[in-house]
């Protein structure tokens, strides 16, 4: 068992009891899904550079990701239906963890002039959404062998019905939120 999911079952399930009053174990919110995305511009001119960021996002995530085609088409940036412009993976358990692990303990510290994430990207439903500016954080990822930086959006999915909820539960997995 991954190391975050044994510190949610014996340490972060009783804190939050305590704190909100949960008169049952499930009601207590737990971390649902994480989803990592990148949005690859260029793609439009050349395939090359998905699969690049593919290849960054497997080795970052452990999990091949799927790729994301436009849903509609946009004359102003040269984008129609069903072009390929992303990739994403959506991480669930074990694998969940253990990238939560890496993210909070191993590459956040690793950002430049880092003072913690921004405690109100939350969307009012207990889902919690953090830009990274690039790939270069993470130790997985080579620097010799990356063609360029490229950022990545990476949404928390809670069962929290509160934002409330939501952050004391990050804060409790060691989110580095900023004061």
């Amino acid at each position: 068992m991954s190391r975050y999911k044994d510190m949610y079952k014996t340490e972060i399930v009783d804190a939050l009891t305590k704190k909100f009053g949960y008169k049952n174990v499930m009601e207590v919110p737990k971390l649902e899904k994480i989803v990592v995305n990148m949005a690859i511009g260029e793609a439009k001119e050349n395939v090359k550079v998905l699969e690049n960021a593919a290849g960054d996002l497997q080795i970052i995530t452990g999990q091949k990701p799927v790729l994301t085609k436009a849903k509609k088409s946009i004359a102003n940036f040269k984008i129609r239906e069903g072009m390929p412009i992303g990739c994403k993976v959506t991480l669930r358990g074990d694998k969940m963890y253990d990238f939560l692990d890496r993210l909070v303990n191993l590459a956040l510290p690793r950002v430049r002039d880092f003072r913690g994430v921004n405690p109100n990207a939350f969307d009012g439903r207990g889902n919690y959404a953090l830009g990274i500016r690039e790939q270069l954080i993470f130790p997985e990822i080579e620097y010799d062998k990356v063609d360029k930086t490229r950022g990545m959006d990476i949404v928390f999915t809670t069962t929290a019905r509160t934002d409330e909820e939501a952050r004391e539960l990050l804060r409790l997995f060691n989110m580095p939120f900023a004061k």
